[in-house]
């Protein structure tokens, strides 16, 4: 059994400073996924160059297979000694899930990872060892389907030291958090959401230091197919919708006239839904597909919706319309939350009545294009077939 992962990550700057001292940078590689958290000392230009310059160099030395003990080496004698405390280092975590379930953690000096296996608090059994004199924590181990991981900077543990607590949130208490948030839902985006939110709150919305949390939900591999758009000759009809019905995973028809085939393949009727919203037009419903949506306005919504997601412009208010009744919504969280991979099978007949009703994406093959960018940049892997 494949699984892959789904991560999700979130920042709060430290109150009055416009750079963040954390860095998360992810790398999706053939073989696995990887997260990795870096926290620059202090905060503001310096802390932001400590952290990037640790992320950047961990994700091309992960990318290109070096060991754990060269990329701390390489850490240790590349990054620039501060004046005032004389001493150069940024904390860093970092989590490798392989695609056939083995898995890796590595931690040097960052509050200790947060596992929830089967929504129960777990202990991973960490190792300790020395490279060039610093100490790192590391465990390789197998997962599971459902497991969760939440990365954290010690921001995370100190909000509301001094505000509303004395000793700030502590490990304990976020992983208690975490644990409590995971019996509502396993999706990253959201348990980040959740953990930023309430650290922010404790903080008063001034952070007392930049507080990053990532999060990684292990999933087997799932495939959404969306198919949109009659094809150029009328012959593919069956062609396109035979190669749609065959790839696994749940399938949704997006346009009218793309229902029409759909139906007529499947020998299914059509039924309109009572959803919808003054933006986004009803649903329908054909027996064996997942979503029937309407075209060019559903799917300008959906990535309307996405490009948000993807600009970490994230809180309550966005999972509010996530969970909302519409064909827009229903597809995004669909893309956010079930998949892996998305399949397009795009059809490239030219529909004239498009120009005048959404002239910035009358093309439809521009509006798959623009989809494709905008979950490539949310980490999902994007296959597109034009008919």
């Amino acid at each position: 059994m494949k699984v892959s992962t789904e991560m999700a990550w979130k920042s709060l700057n430290k109150y009055k400073e416009e750079l963040c001292g954390d860095k998360v940078e992810i790398l999706k590689m053939p073989d696995s996924d990887v997260v990795i958290l870096a926290d620059g000392m202090g905060s503001g230009v310096k802390a932001n160059i400590l952290a990037t310059l640790t992320s950047k160099i961990l994700r091309t030395m992960f990318a290109y297979g070096e060991p754990v003990d060269k990329a701390v080496s390489t850490i240790a004698k590349t990054l620039p000694i501060c004046s005032v405390r004389q001493v150069a280092y940024s904390t860093f975590s970092i989590l490798q899930i392989f695609h056939n379930g083995d898995a890796y953690v590595v931690e040097f000096e960052n509050p200790s990872c947060v596992f929830i296996r089967k929504r129960e608090l777990a202990q991973i059994p960490f190792t300790v060892r020395e490279i060039d004199g610093k100490k790192i924590r590391e465990c390789w181990f197998k997962v599971q389907p459902g497991d969760c991981f939440v990365l954290m900077s010690d921001g995370a543990i100190y909000a509301g030291v001094g505000e509303i607590l004395n000793f700030g949130w502590t490990w304990d208490s976020v992983a208690e958090y975490a644990v409590k948030c995971s019996k509502k839902t396993l999706s990253a985006s959201r348990l980040t959401a959740m953990l930023s939110q309430a650290c922010d709150d404790l903080y008063m919305q001034r952070p007392g230091d930049d507080t990053t949390v990532a999060v990684a939900h292990v999933m087997e591999q799932k495939v959404v197919n969306i198919f949109t758009g009659p094809p150029r000759d009328m012959d593919d009809d069956i062609k396109i919708m035979r190669a749609f019905m065959e790839s696994d995973g749940k399938k949704v028809v997006c346009g009218g006239t793309t229902a029409k085939i759909a139906s007529r393949f499947l020998n299914k009727p059509i039924h309109n839904n009572m959803d919808g919203s003054p933006e986004v037009p009803p649903t329908s419903s054909i027996e064996g597909l997942d979503l029937v949506t309407e075209g060019v306005l559903t799917l300008n919504k959906t990535l309307q919706m996405l490009k948000i997601y993807a600009s970490d412009e994230v809180d309550g208010d966005f999972f509010i319309a996530l969970d909302e009744n519409n064909g827009a919504a229903r597809l995004t969280q669909m893309l956010i939350e079930e998949c892996t991979v998305l399949r397009l099978f795009v059809g490239t007949a030219v529909n004239n009545a498009q120009t005048h009703v959404v002239p910035e994406i009358s093309v439809r093959k521009n509006i798959v294009e623009q989809l494709k960018e905008a979950m490539e940049a949310i980490e999902k892997n994007v296959e597109i077939f034009y008919y």
